[in-house]
């Protein structure tokens, strides 16, 4: 699949996806410390959500009660897992977030079999016990796990969810107007955890150019082009090039959140692509066998 020349303008795109999204780590770490986690949600996708509904009305039009309803079960686990990753994001740095974030792709075929009872093959096993060992690098401080480890690790479970639901329910379905009701969901999701304290407006330019860069390009543009790709594209192979993700992330930290390459995080890391790889390399095997 991957070497069809058919998805090579695809697989560029997705791995452009998987580089805005790995820069928006450094620039939500440094924007978070202004205003909390639900106000730059809701104000990310809720921008998102009326930009595209104001660029293409038309869209409606796409939407009926089955099709909405799947939107926003797909928007639900987006949402949820934003909510993990940001917090969690709070708590830890940029390239824990991103390495662990990458483990979806691993979750992927793990959550597909659990739902739709596909086999689960032993070079997956084997992934996941290398992706395990990588966690346990990044994530572990002595015997117990850092919360904020454990926030981005839920989030990673939730993700993986989301591309499953997606691969399955956007064939044949209008890849905008379904972009356009996970936004909404996730700017709604987001407003209804900020009742407590109140959905704060942005502080400063900063943090508007970083809601604004978020619901553009890591939002409503990114999110279009992975629900049409994976219209026609496996599960496992889109959460594979979208861990080109955390890739970025960490480069970025380096980069600009004056992160520091640990010994630890490298090793971890390590782990975590070679599990991730290992399922691409042996599902290519296997095809070439059968």
């Amino acid at each position: 699949m991957i070497s069809s020349k058919r998805h090579t303008v695809p697989l560029i795109l997705l791995a452009s996806v998987a580089l805005i999204w790995g820069s928006t780590f450094s620039l939500m770490k440094n924007t978070l410390v202004r205003t909390n986690v639900n106000s730059f949600l809701a104000w990310r996708f809720i921008a998102a959500a009326l930009l595209m509904a104001l660029l293409r009305p038309k869209a409606f039009k796409e939407i009926n009660k089955a099709f909405l309803m799947r939107g926003v079960i797909i928007g639900t686990l987006l949402g949820g897992g934003y909510l993990f990753q940001t917090y969690g994001l709070t708590m830890t740095t940029v390239a824990k977030t991103g390495f662990i974030t990458g483990l979806y792709s691993v979750f992927v075929p793990l959550v597909a079999a659990g739902i739709f009872r596909d086999r689960v093959t032993k070079s997956q096993w084997v992934a996941v016990s290398l992706a395990a060992i990588g966690l346990g690098f990044l994530s572990l401080n002595g015997i117990s796990i850092g919360l904020g480890e454990f926030l981005v690790l839920m989030s990673a479970i939730f993700f993986a969810f989301h591309i499953v639901a997606l691969s399955h329910w956007s064939p044949g379905r209008d890849a905008y107007a379904l972009t356009m009701i996970q936004m909404a969901t996730c700017g709604i999701i987001s407003l209804v955890f900020s009742a407590k304290n109140g959905v704060q407006l942005p502080p400063d330019r900063g943090v508007w150019v970083a809601i604004l860069y978020s619901a553009i390009f890591a939002s409503a543009i990114a999110f279009m082009v992975q629900t049409w790709t994976q219209s026609f594209m496996s599960a496992t192979t889109v959460g594979v090039v979208l861990t080109l993700e955390y890739i970025f992330a960490a480069i970025f930290g380096l980069l600009f959140s004056h992160e520091h390459l640990t010994w630890r995080t490298l090793i971890g890391g390590t782990f975590v692509m070679a599990g991730l790889y290992l399922i691409v390399l042996m599902e290519s095997r296997e095809k070439i066998e059968a």
